[in-house]
């Protein structure tokens, strides 16, 4: 496997980013520390969305809006519904009931990828790279409103060649920031993880999106490479982009988050800056379980074990069917 390069990419903010971001990040200290509180600026807004699973209720979030021009990161313990919510959100699954709007149009029954081109793209815990496609190939796919891919037009090479050649010029680019160029030439399949992960948040700016959605991006990433990869995610505000991310990682979420939405059940929980949300009760009890902390009796403590049985057994069950 190769070795993964570690240098963190320098900072492009322009100082009008920079403006913009300070003002965003500071509209947030009036916001109130409680779930489903609204923006001063929102790009994002969902209401009344559930989803279910048979009998599963998966997702079922009331209210719940994303501050334009800062980094949020969805938290909660595994089960939560984190990754069922993005692809609510994103157009690959959809809701049973709810709506929910990007920058005031509504996103209901519209595809993921017109939900894309309007400037919210997303990434996968599980890198989506086309693995037989080489590195700077997979930077041209993500590029939107290409003539080429029209019949009548790809084959009259004049219409799009110049499109592609500024696409390709704008890949390089990308690929050069997130410190892949080198690899430009190489199959996506031949990839590290980390480098796949870079892959696909450098193909996600192929689109311009306003929103970045990031589903785990440090999951299976080496801790050299993890700090390149906070400091790409912090340039994505930096240029005055939205960031919203999932994450396991807490470390992450203090160093880099300027607002905190948790999940569990389902449900969103809490809301806040990092430290708030890291102290709050109900995150708490939603990582560790309402009964961390008590002194149980022991028929309380029976009780618990009862339960916990109950679920191996009927664990046991389905697998049995």
């Amino acid at each position: 496997m190769p070795a993964e390069q570690t240098d963190t990419a320098p900072a492009t903010a322009a100082p009008a980013a920079g403006a913009e971001l300070s003002a965003a990040r500071k509209a947030l200290r009036e916001v109130p520390h409680e779930p489903g509180a609204p923006k001063p600026d929102s790009i994002l807004v969902a209401d009344d969305i559930v989803r279910q699973f048979g009998g599963l209720t998966a997702v079922d979030v009331q209210h719940v809006e994303i501050q334009r021009g800062v980094i949020t990161a969805l938290i909660g313990p595994n089960g939560a519904g984190k990754t069922t919510f993005f692809n609510l959100l994103t157009g690959f699954d959809r809701p049973d009931t709810g709506t929910w709007s990007f920058n005031g149009r509504g996103l209901n029954r519209v595809p993921a990828y017109k939900v894309a081109r309007m400037g919210m793209v997303r990434t996968f815990q599980l890198t989506k790279v086309l693995a037989k496609l080489t590195v700077i190939e997979n930077m041209r796919v993500g590029a939107t409103g290409q003539r080429g891919e029209s019949l009548m037009s790809a084959m009259f090479a004049p219409l799009w060649r110049h499109q592609e050649t500024a696409n390709t010029e704008k890949a390089d680019a990308l690929l050069e920031r997130f410190l892949l160029i080198k690899k430009r030439e190489d199959f996506a399949g031949s990839l590290s993880g980390g480098q796949r992960k870079l892959l696909e948040m450098a193909r996600a700016l192929m689109a311009d999106p306003e929103l970045v959605m990031l589903d785990e991006p440090m999951a299976g990433v080496n801790p050299a490479l993890k700090q390149s990869l906070l400091g790409h995610v912090k340039s994505l505000r930096d240029e005055g982009r939205t960031v919203l991310f999932v994450e396991h990682d807490m470390d992450m979420v203090r160093d880099i988050s300027d607002w905190v939405i948790v999940m569990a059940q389902g449900q969103i929980v809490a809301e806040g800056p990092p430290d708030s949300v890291m102290s709050d009760q109900r995150v708490i009890d939603a990582y560790l379980g309402s009964h961390h902390g008590q002194d149980l009796s022991e028929d309380m403590e029976a009780e618990i074990l009862a339960e916990a049985q109950a679920e191996i057994d009927s664990g046991h069950e389905e697998e049995k069917k």
